[in-house]
């Protein structure tokens, strides 16, 4: 019983936390609260973020301020074509006293942004997605754990597809969250503009620490979920495939493949870190609706049809919901 008397300050508490976050980001990255809950959302739930947007959005500004704000540790990535698994994992050297010495890459730290991950080859994409998956990596035959926590903030240029390497559906599906970065409206871009001109830089501070995240990392995992909750959710992924009997007309016509199992656990997951942020202690079917864009946009295949009537993804999910 003094466990759920706990759970149930904690969530109080994590809604002020929340607050603070979010406040604390704020003093950098002007406007764009949805992209900055999203990222939240999925750092809570243990999910990783692949970021679509034009160069010059401050995609990477916004991941170092998240780092900073929640006391991690950042590294970022360039991704390149000449980029090997190596570099991004670390190597064996010889040292001084002849003996092999494992030097550890970029990889080991707790917020990874791998900057314009679709620029390099397949081979060290699937070295990343590994770390992601596994959250360890294999060098010279040893596996080493990554530090916990470990979540992978990827980026993509949706316009220069020239020299570039699309991520297969079965790697984009390891990634929570596709967020979607658009241009920033004319009063924000201007409040950007006042803020980066001028001569003073604001200082972010940490409102968490490791340990604080994990715990709360946790209490996502422990709070319940209603039973018709977890069935919308589970209705909602499965009538994405078209070929069940019971897929919606849109689905048949406009997608060739839906979303997989991965999407209804990311669904509920994500659904009871909404609630949470919003000082709830259960999630219900609109918190489900809240996150079903970020997470089925790149699960769905759309079909040679869809693309030739401009049918996108979004409208097809925003006609299930």
């Amino acid at each position: 019983m003094s466990g759920e008397i706990n759970d149930v300050r904690a969530v109080e508490e994590f809604a002020v936390k929340y607050k603070n976050l979010k406040a604390e980001i704020s003093k950098v990255i002007i406007g764009q609260d949805k992209v900055v809950d999203d990222v939240l959302i999925a750092i809570f739930s243990r999910g990783h973020c692949l970021l679509v947007g034009v160069p010059g959005l401050a995609k990477t500004l916004l991941v170092n301020t998240v780092g900073r704000a929640l006391g991690l540790s950042f590294n970022r990535i360039q991704f390149t074509p000449d980029l090997m698994p190596s570099d991004i994992i670390g190597s064996e050297v010889l040292d001084q006293d002849r003996q092999f010495r494992f030097v550890k890459g970029p990889l080991f730290a707790n917020i990874i942004l791998a900057d314009e991950i679709n620029r390099t080859p397949p081979k060290t994409q699937a070295a990343l997605l590994e770390a992601m998956q596994e959250q360890a990596v294999t060098a010279a035959g040893n596996t080493l754990k990554l530090p916990e926590p470990f979540f992978v903030l990827a980026t993509q240029n949706p316009i220069e597809q020239e020299g570039t390497y699309p991520l297969p559906e079965a790697q984009l599906d390891r990634f929570m969250f596709n967020i979607w970065v658009d241009y920033p409206g004319y009063q924000d871009e201007l409040a950007v503009v006042k803020a980066t001109t001028g001569g003073t830089t604001a200082e972010v501070k940490p409102v968490l620490n490791r340990d604080e995240i994990m715990f709360l990392q946790g209490l996502v995992r422990r709070i319940p979920v209603p039973d018709n909750v977890m069935q919308y959710a589970v209705k909602l992924a499965t009538r994405t495939r078209p070929g069940l009997p019971d897929a919606p007309q849109v689905i048949k016509d406009h997608v060739s493949w839906g979303a997989g199992p991965r999407a209804s656990q990311y669904l509920v997951i994500g659904a009871k870190c909404h609630a949470l942020v919003r000082g709830r202690f259960s999630p219900d079917i609109e918190d489900v609706q809240a996150v079903a864009e970020p997470i089925l946009r790149h699960r769905l295949v759309r079909n040679y049809k869809a693309e030739a009537e401009g049918v996108t993804a979004e409208r097809i999910i925003r006609e299930l919901l």
